[in-house]
């Protein structure tokens, strides 16, 4: 490894650990690399790469639905998805586990957001899974395992992040790609669930009083529901391009809040839109120097250098994504996705197109083996909202949390060696 490369991966985590934010830690790393390279103007190459960086079109779409999400969150979303799920699958013995699980795809998917879901989700299931007899400790794993499922169920922030910095990959193709994986990675949960929680000798099926009928939970539920249809659908039929969904999204939104559901008053407009635009600065500025870093990476041919290590290891392809995987799943426990997807895609994709991987199979690879990162500790954004949520702590959900992380685990395993679950789809659509 040469010196600038060394200055790079040395400032990058020395101020990681001294608490710096992530996207300071990742500019001030790149500032003082590009700084040691000594052939290039440091502010005016740092300035440009990070203003073009964010100069496009398909980014766009992350302001809106950011703020789509966070109107679905006030909205009311939440408890009428609940009752829907619980109509579906609340007469099943230990019916609750499939109610938390399945709402949250469906919240997670929605709104665009894993920690959104926890809280809503959490918020009202936690509660009410521990009065059932489920256990505190068990709820809280089964809600933030559960909650990031709906990063890979389209619309999802991440995938238009993964496709800006990767591109050339399509969106369109990306949000159709994620959603059998992501529906695969729902049930393994749920069947963990089922092997491992204690409703099996505990907690009967559902009362029919408690479960709502199918009027009343259809009503409720699907003009939420019908948000990913409208995006989707949209998008597959020309009607619109993944950015321009996303504009439709808030539209939506905003007259499901206000208009049908009557939860967003117009003085709440204020609050909700300042919540987006914080959302946004900070997503905006990790891109801006992500892509900054990006520069400095490809100037030492620091991809090249991996590449040449991986392939080194061995030129097996098979054993090439498990090391990948091996290392997102150690990156994902210390860093937050969207700046694990910004730097390590440009690093890690190219090693994997070598061995003729399609773009797409691997953004749904890497976006499904980091959603366990918003598990696990120490950075585990999900886990510690599940924990506040549920009123317990790190040390006590560990164990309830193995055995779905083994399911999780066996379904990124299916998406990595069993492309067709990603591509099939997509494919058949013409994407």
């Amino acid at each position: 490894m040469d010196t600038e490369a060394l200055i790079l991966l040395t400032g990058f985590i020395v101020l990681l650990l001294l608490d710096v934010p992530i996207a300071v830690c990742i500019g001030g790393a790149t500032v003082l690399t590009i700084y040691a390279i000594g052939d290039v103007p440091t502010g005016y190459v740092v300035a440009q790469r990070m203003s073009t960086g964010i100069a496009s079109f398909p980014l766009l779409a992350i302001p809106f639905f950011v703020l789509s999400g966070v109107l679905m969150g006030e909205g009311g979303m939440a408890r009428r998805l609940i009752d829907f799920a619980n109509f579906l699958v609340g007469g099943f013995r230990g019916g609750l586990c499939y109610v938390n699980t399945i709402t949250c795809m469906m919240f997670g998917a929605v709104s665009g957001s894993a920690s959104a879901a926890v809280s809503s989700i959490g918020g009202f299931m936690i509660p009410e899974m521990t009065r059932k007899g489920y256990g505190r400790e068990f709820s809280v794993a089964l809600t933030t395992t559960s909650a990031t499922t709906g990063l890979l169920i389209p619309p999802s922030n991440i995938m238009i992040v993964y496709a800006v910095v990767a591109s050339n990959v399509s969106v369109a193709a990306l949000f159709v790609g994620g959603v059998i994986p992501g529906i695969v990675i729902g049930s393994l949960i749920m069947f963990a669930a089922w092997l491992s929680n204690p409703s099996r000798t505990a907690v009967e099926s559902l009362d029919a009083s408690e479960r709502p009928s199918l009027w009343a939970a259809l009503i409720g539920a699907l003009p939420s529901m019908l948000l990913i249809v409208i995006v989707l659908g949209g998008i597959l039929g020309g009607v619109f391009s993944a950015t321009e969904a996303s504009a439709v999204a808030v539209a939506y939104a905003l007259f499901l809040g206000i208009v049908v559901y009557r939860e967003i008053k117009v003085g709440d407009l204020h609050r909700i839109l300042l919540k987006s635009v914080k959302t946004t600065s900070v997503v905006m500025f990790l891109i801006g120097a992500s892509q900054a870093m990006s520069w400095a990476l490809s100037f030492e041919q620091v991809p090249q250098a991996v590449s040449a290590a991986l392939l080194g290891i061995s030129d097996n392809p098979l054993v090439t994504l498990l090391i990948i995987n091996i290392l997102l799943l150690i990156v994902g426990t210390f860093m937050d996705m969207t700046p694990a997807v910004l730097i390590f895609t440009p690093i890690f994709l190219p090693v994997v197109m070598s061995s003729g991987m399609d773009p797409v199979h691997f953004g749904v690879l890497m976006i499904a083996n980091l959603c366990i990162g918003l598990c696990t500790p120490p950075v585990g954004t999900c886990l510690f909202i599940g924990c506040g949520v549920g009123g317990t702590t790190l040390a006590k959900v560990i164990r309830p949390l193995l055995p779905i992380f083994i399911a999780m685990f066996f379904g990124l395993m299916l998406i990595t060696y069993w492309p067709a679950l990603t591509l099939w789809l997509p494919r058949m659509l013409g994407l």
